[in-house]
Formats: C-alpha cells, sequence, structure tokens
C-alpha cells in the first residue's frame, strides 16, 4: 500500500485520538487531552500515514539527548499487513536520528506475535523485560535499535 507520512502536531490530536482508538482495546487507548499534552513536551513528535487523503495510522516518538523511545505506533485494522506499521516505524526511526539519536527503545506485548515480527524486521534487539506491564497482565518487552545517521560509517 503506497501511503504518504507527514508530521503532525498537537491540533491533530483527536484525528490521532481515534486512530489510536481504532488499533487498541479500551483500556490502552489514549485520548485527544492526553495526546496533545505529550505532543507539547520537548521532543515529542508524531507522524501520520495516509493514502488518497485518508488516514491509515501513526507513530509517536520521544528524542532526549541520544535516546529516543517509541511512545505508540496504531495502524488501523483494516491497514494492517499493508506496510503501514513498518514504514511508519521506519519513518519515525528517521526523524530520531535526525533529531540525533543514535538508539530506539520500545515496549512490546509479549503476545503481540505481529509487532515483534514487524519489530525484529527493523533490527530490533531484546534490552529487557516489564513484567505486568500491560492492563492484561501481559509483560512488555523492552527493544532497542541502533540508529544510523546519514553517511556515518559502520561497522563490520
Amino acid at each position: 500500500m503506497a501511503s504518504t507520512i507527514s508530521a503532525v502536531g498537537g491540533e491533530a490530536a483527536a484525528l490521532l485520538a481515534s486512530l489510536h482508538a481504532a488499533a487498541f482495546p479500551p483500556a490502552e487507548r489514549w485520548g485527544p487531552q492526553a495526546i496533545e499534552l505529550m505532543l507539547g513536551l520537548p521532543g515529542h513528535f508524531a507522524l501520520v500515514a495516509a493514502e488518497a487523503g485518508s488516514p491509515l495510522g501513526f507513530a509517536m516518538g520521544r528524542v532526549a539527548a541520544d535516546q529516543a523511545e517509541v511512545l505508540t505506533l496504531a495502524v488501523h485494522p483494516g491497514a494492517r499487513r499493508t506496510g503501514v506499521g513498518l514504514a511508519l516505524m521506519a519513518a519515525l526511526a528517521g526523524e530520531a536520528t535526525n533529531r540525533g539519536a543514535v538508539e530506539l527503545f520500545l515496549e512490546v506485548a509479549e503476545t503481540n506475535a505481529a509487532a515483534r515480527a514487524l519489530y525484529g524486521r527493523l533490527g530490533a534487539a531484546a534490552a529487557g523485560r516489564r513484567r505486568a506491564y500491560y492492563p492484561d497482565g501481559a509483560d512488555a518487552l523492552v527493544l532497542r535499535l541502533t540508529l544510523t545517521r546519514p553517511g556515518a560509517k559502520q561497522d563490520g
């Protein structure tokens, strides 16, 4: 699926909240006020994927010093397994790199096989575990992805 990805700010909080509600169970949904508040904080950013003007999903992250974190990745159920999540994650990693990050961290439910496969395709490696992190009691796996700045020499 060919989609365009663009940066948005707090003005898009209602749209992002609706995408989040479509992608997550009720106990894990973020409301527009929380999203707008987060996007107003230093280092926080959001990217939306759309096709023909129709929003398909978004990713939100933050950068502090040389580390970045994925705060959420939400893909509308109708757009899953079409490359939208991969495109959003690649764009988020690129934005984090542009903002000075050299590594990217995220949490994923141990039970979320699809998301774990996506992050594995990106090269994310296990960095830790948070027991009973999610409302349903699932553990979170903490994953780490090394980011490469454009033009930087890679080892190997």
